[in-house]
């Protein structure tokens, strides 16, 4: 299987037999109370320009396309439980459940899914952090997101240790050449920059998430041939990930501006398949 679905989630959940996926990652809306948006733009050089470049060379900029959604529930919690508890149903005993948010909702969240998996079955707390954006000297900038990990059967789960990329110690000469030009596994700190605006990887829509961090999480939770779940789709970062490693994947997301990403992202992919959406057009 590797299906992208436009529409509601909940309903595709529930149409999902038990314990039939094996990795599950969402990337919710953080409930931030604002409209997302991104813009891409073109810059060109232009003795008549809009902007500043180096050594004072002009450039004209040209605006390409915007996505924009609503990121504001009057019950963040209530819209989540349903699928939460949908999503543990449908995961593989021996499978894994990374849940990605923010510092406004992670605590709110992390209470809800302990209800659900159990205070047993929370594996880590990781923190995604990366130094790009805007920066307030009100307080300390946040530059991070938080992402939960549980696991169906905590004495029964795939962690795929030696396949996961490695990261240079922070101090090589006290671990000797051999451990040093090996690397160490990352901690539960993942310093990962953000999508580049531009970028090659990005698509344009708000929300994108970098490769990488999809790529560590898949390596690591699941083994190939596997069906890893993303129901928040977004840009299909997952399903593009999944797709690198030989998973398959099921993405849903019911924002017609993420059905257009993912039919640029994969349409020329013969073996994807896109249920309640033409990407004919969009391609």
């Amino acid at each position: 299987m590797r299906r992208i679905v436009y529409g509601d989630n909940l309903p595709v959940l529930a149409a999902l037999p038990s314990g039939s996926v094996s990795l599950i990652y969402i990337d919710p809306p953080f409930n931030t109370g604002r409209t997302q948006a991104r813009v891409r733009v073109r810059t060109e050089r232009a003795a008549d320009g809009d902007r500043a470049g180096f050594r004072g060379e002009r450039y004209r900029t040209t605006r390409l396309a915007s996505g924009t959604y609503a990121d504001s529930f009057d019950d963040y919690l209530g819209f989540l439980e349903p699928r939460l508890r949908e999503a543990y149903r449908i995961l593989a005993p021996h499978g894994s459940f990374y849940f990605h948010i923010d510092y406004r909702e992670v605590h709110y969240c992390k209470v809800l899914l302990d209800g659900i998996f159990g205070r047993d079955s929370f594996l880590n707390e990781i923190i995604w952090a990366y130094d790009y954006g805007a920066r307030t000297t009100k307080r300390w900038p946040a530059k991070h997101d938080n992402i939960l990990v549980y696991v169906k059967d905590p004495t029964n789960y795939v962690f795929n240790a030696e396949e996961v990329d490695r990261e240079p110690y922070m101090a090589p000469g006290l671990v000797g050449p051999e451990k040093a030009a090996r690397g160490k596994l990352p901690s539960s700190v993942w310093w990962h920059t953000i999508v580049s605006p531009n970028g090659r990887e990005k698509t344009g829509y708000p929300t994108q998430k970098p490769l990488g961090v999809l790529r560590r999480i898949i390596t690591a939770s699941s083994r190939p041939g596997d069906l890893v779940l993303d129901f928040f789709a977004g840009s299909g970062t997952t399903g593009a990930a999944a797709l690198a490693l030989g998973r398959d994947f099921l993405l849903v997301d019911d924002n017609e501006a993420a059905l257009t990403t993912m039919a640029r992202r994969f349409g020329a992919q013969p073996e994807v398949e896109f249920v309640g959406f033409d990407p004919a057009p969009h391609r």
